[in-house]
């Protein structure tokens, strides 16, 4: 009781400890301690392993503090109520506002699927994890610089057939728990109000946002969206963020031209509205591939605008929640990607040792822009329908590691609001 005191004072006094009234809006204040807290959780999970139980109570103990109030967001809707003399009527109740109504339950869900995936890998494993200092073979890994993360070790054969194909299906569950958390966020961040300090920054024309090379690109009679990022420099997190802020701009730009089409503002313009809807399809089609193909890219300008400027609770908690999990699911998608790296090296190394000096010169070994994801798209393989992603089965167990593969539970249903 008296941690949750603590806890909530903070929030009302907006992160201003002085009292004085200079401190953040309340959804911000609550969007920052939902960040905060899971950081202070999961800011140290490198490894597939299952997390401390003090942790994980605290987690839940403190998320349920926090998600508490979307119990006392609500909204009005219409309801019968029967009088004592027999008569009908209708009144209006008080019902929990329906996007969170939805999407926190499932929210929940996919929180709970991901702590089960990580407690799965408390049993017998066939890999284990050195310190990089400790590492006799001294390799170069595909993460040089993250020298704070443990390297994966494997046998010298590499994993058994089922431990393989049970690490694959755990990789394809935290793919389909990655897609709908970003498909709830972006949803999430898509109601949120565009403000007006953001639009104030930008230039007055999208061609000035997208720079010549892009708008030639984008703004060319046959347009391929594919060919478009082939050409693009994506070597690095800092480009293709730098062109994700750019398509942004030029969208809000472009959706701000239409709205002062009769050119009485610095907003006009003279291009003509079929075109600049075509324009804004085609950068809108290239921000999406962007998004879906680097899940763990930092927030963008236009998003950390929204979230600073965000003034509604319900939302705020909604797209915090479901920016850590997605945040969470990436970094576990990661740590599996490592196994399966670690692995496919080990079957390379032991399949070369049989073979002849002319197939060990031609044999072709996985790159950094295989594994990392950059150029490709990580979770290309997996292509199920986003209807069927989000199907309820509440009475399915979460798998543990099988003697053969079993599979996992499917997502929750959530809401498009």
């Amino acid at each position: 009781m008296d941690q949750m005191k603590e806890r909530f004072a903070k929030l009302l006094l907006g992160e201003d400890m002085s009292g004085g009234g200079k401190g953040v809006s309340s959804a911000l204040a609550l969007s920052n301690a939902v960040t905060n807290l899971a950081a202070s959780i999961f800011g140290e999970q490198g490894k597939l392993a299952p997390m401390a139980p003090e942790r994980k109570a605290r987690w839940r103990k403190e998320m349920d503090w926090l998600l508490s109030v979307t119990d006392h967001i609500v909204e009005f809707v219409p309801s019968q109520q029967k009088s004592k003399d027999g008569t009908n009527m209708e009144i209006m109740v008080t019902k929990q506002r329906k996007d969170l109504l939805v999407n926190i339950p499932g929210l929940r869900k996919l929180d709970t699927l991901l702590i089960d995936t990580l407690d799965n890998f408390g049993e017998e494993q066939e890999f284990w994890y050195v310190s990089k200092n400790d590492d006799p073979e001294n390799e170069s890994s595909r993460r040089e610089g993250k020298w704070w993360h443990p390297k994966v070790k494997v046998p010298p054969n590499g994993l058994s057939e089922t431990s393989r194909k049970w690490l694959l299906s755990e990789k394809e569950a935290v793919s389909q728990v990655l897609k709908a958390a970003m498909a709830i966020n972006a949803s999430v961040l898509s109601e949120i109000e565009v403000p007006e300090s953001y639009i104030d920054s930008l230039p007055k024309n999208g061609r000035s946002s997208l720079g010549d090379s892009i708008y030639k690109s984008i703004t060319v009679e046959y347009f391929d969206p594919a060919n478009f990022l082939s050409s693009m420099d994506l070597s690095t997190e800092h480009k293709v963020l730098d062109l994700k802020n750019r398509i942004e701009a030029s969208i809000i730009i472009w959706k701000r031209k239409m709205h002062h089409k009769e050119g009485k503002s610095s907003w006009g313009s003279a291009v003509s509205i079929e075109k600049r809807e075509l324009f804004e399809e085609r950068v809108e089609t290239i921000l999406h591939l962007l998004k879906y193909r680097f899940p763990g890219l930092p927030q963008s300008s236009l998003d950390i605008s929204k979230i600073q400027d965000n003034k509604d609770i319900g939302h705020a908690i909604l797209e915090s929640y479901s920016r850590i999990i997605e945040s969470l699911a990436f970094s576990i998608l990661s740590r599996i990607e490592d196994v399966l790296h670690a692995d496919s090296l080990a079957q390379s190394s032991s399949s070369n040792s049989d073979d002849d000096a002319t197939r060990l010169s031609s044999a072709e070994t996985p790159t950094l822009l295989d594994f990392m994801g950059w150029g490709i798209d990580p979770l290309k393989r997996s292509s199920i329908d986003m209807e069927n992603l989000f199907k309820v089965d509440s009475d399915k167990k979460t798998s543990k590691p099988p003697v053969s593969p079993t599979p996992r539970p499917p997502i929750p249903e959530l809401s498009d609001n």
